[in-house]
C-alpha cells in the first residue's frame, strides 16, 4: 500500500473541557495534553509539525497545515500561538554601546522594546541572511533578513558581527 505525502491525516483533533488538545488517532485513542511542534520555526514555520503527546513521543506528523481541516488548522495555529513568543525585529533604534552588554532599543512585529544583549555571542547566524538575538533574560529576536534592515540599523548590527 502507498500512501501519499499529500493525503488527509488520519486522526481527529479537538479541546477537551480544560482547552488542552487532544488527539484521537485511526484506531479511536484519546492522547490528552497534545503539543504541536513545528520542525523548522524559523527558516520553514508553515512546513513539517509533528504533534506530541505529553511525554514528548511523536503521535502525528503533518508535512503542510493545508492538509488538515480548517478546524483542526485553527486549533494547532491558536496553539502554537500560544505558545511561541519570538518578535521579529524591524528596526534597531538604537543601542547604549558599542561594547557588551549594551542594551537595545528595537521595533519589533510586537511593538518597541528595549532588552540587553550580554555579548555578541548571543547574536547567531541562522539560514543566510537571518540572525537571532538572545537577551539576558533568554528571549530570543528574529531578523529574518538583515539585508533588509534599514541602513541604520544595518550599519548598528555590523558593529557587534
Amino acid at each position: 500500500m502507498t500512501t501519499s505525502t499529500t493525503a488527509q491525516p488520519s486522526f481527529g483533533l479537538q479541546r477537551n473541557s480544560f482547552g488542552r488538545l487532544v488527539l484521537v488517532d485511526a484506531d479511536g485513542v484519546a492522547h490528552e495534553n497534545v503539543v504541536p511542534v513545528r520542525a523548522f520555526p524559523i527558516t520553514s514555520p508553515d512546513h513539517g509539525l509533528s504533534l506530541v503527546s505529553s511525554d514528548g513521543h511523536e503521535l502525528a506528523w503533518i508535512d503542510t497545515l493545508d492538509q488538515v481541516d480548517a478546524t483542526t488548522r485553527r486549533m494547532i495555529e491558536e496553539e502554537l500561538a500560544s505558545r511561541e513568543f519570538m518578535p521579529e525585529i524591524q528596526r534597531i533604534v538604537s543601542v547604549s554601546t558599542f561594547a557588551t552588554p549594551s542594551d537595545w532599543t528595537v521595533q519589533t512585529t510586537r511593538g518597541t522594546t528595549t532588552f540587553t544583549l550580554k555579548g555578541e555571542e548571543d547574536i547567531r547566524r541562522l539560514a543566510a541572511p537571518a540572525l537571532l538575538i538572545a537577551d539576558s533574560h533568554g528571549i530570543q529576536f528574529l531578523i529574518r533578513d538583515q539585508k533588509a534592515l534599514d541602513k541604520h540599523s544595518r550599519k548598528i548590527l555590523d558593529r557587534f558581527l
